[in-house]
């Protein structure tokens, strides 16, 4: 096991190193003079090859990447045009502070109920209950996003005031906490219920057709013996995986429900730098992201060893 996890880094590492690779290419072919959009356009020429001096654009690109993949691993993520120069890192790590919680939130959510839906329809295969429960969860993920949030926040927000409508990091207070990021979780939760219900659905079934299961049947197990210790545990393997991927998007790929609800999580940073060309943001918010992503990907491997001791064999 320690071998797996010891390659499982190594792979990890080299996949953020190629990421940072292409993040430093694709920057540098955005159009603009990053100099001339800090200094503004009536900047005299002088004036703009000493910032560029200072700044390190007068250097080989990949001089200046080494430059920026060192100050990047250091902690020294730059500062940032669009907030007055101020310090990059504390700005992302706040932001990603925000998107975690609501991270969490939607997991805290739509994990259980996608599992325990997809397990019962499993269960029901091709009985109403069954064709009941894959035709909400497909009409639910069909939504786009902001129609969602839109229905919530009239439904819960305006007609009931049951929730706000407009979301800000809760703070320290649990009941708070649950308050404010309810209708956001909701409204992610419903984008991810289809995928992660249809795949326990296929790996309930899958599983429920083995021989083992029926041996164990035979044998006079109970039916909540056979379903928890042997027919979930593997029926659940590829779901682990798709949750997993499923974290890494909701750190950064909220971009849509974050606008909806006034949140200020990293999704709302990465369009703010876009569209002021804010390149040391950009950069170092695709960063946090992908490491996100990688460490999601990372940890479901493990997992799924542990559950398939198979898979440490190859």
């Amino acid at each position: 096991m320690t071998r797996f996890i010891l390659r499982r880094l190594a792979l990890l590492a080299l996949t953020l190193l190629l990421t940072s690779v292409l993040i430093f290419v694709l920057t540098q072919l955005l159009p603009g003079d990053i100099a001339r959009l800090i200094l503004g356009r009536e900047a005299r020429p002088e004036a703009l090859d000493a910032l560029r001096e200072q700044l390190g654009l007068n250097l080989p690109p990949a001089q200046q990447y080494v430059n920026w993949l060192g100050r990047f691993i250091a902690g020294d993520w730059g500062t940032s045009f669009m907030s007055g120069s101020a310090p990059i890192r504390p700005l992302v790590m706040a932001r990603l502070g925000d998107s975690l919680q609501l991270a969490l939130m939607t997991m805290i959510v739509a994990v259980p109920l996608s599992i325990v839906l997809g397990v019962i329809a499993g269960l029901q295969e091709n009985k109403p209950l069954d064709a009941g429960i894959s035709l909400v969860s497909l009409a639910v993920v069909g939504l786009p996003e902001f129609v969602t949030g839109l229905v919530l926040i009239n439904v819960f927000a305006l007609a009931l005031d049951w929730f706000p409508a407009s979301s800000t990091p809760p703070g320290n207070d649990i009941g708070q906490w649950f308050r404010q990021l309810t209708l956001p979780a909701l409204t992610a939760t419903f984008v991810l219920l289809a995928y992660i219900v249809r795949l326990t659905r296929a790996g309930v079934i899958d599983e429920l057709k083995k021989p083992y299961v029926r041996t164990a049947v035979l044998k006079g197990l109970p039916q909540r013996t056979v379903l928890f210790k042997h027919v979930l545990r593997n029926a659940l393997l590829p779901t682990i995986t798709v949750i997993a991927l499923s974290f890494g998007w909701l750190i950064g790929g909220l971009i849509v429900i974050e606008n909806v609800f006034s949140y200020p999580g990293l999704g709302r940073l990465m369009v703010a730098a876009v569209e002021r060309k804010d390149i040391p943001l950009m950069q170092a918010v695709v960063m946090v992201i992908i490491f996100f992503f990688a460490v999601a990907n990372l940890l479901a491997d493990v997992v799924y060893a542990l559950l398939n001791p198979r898979i440490r064999l190859e």
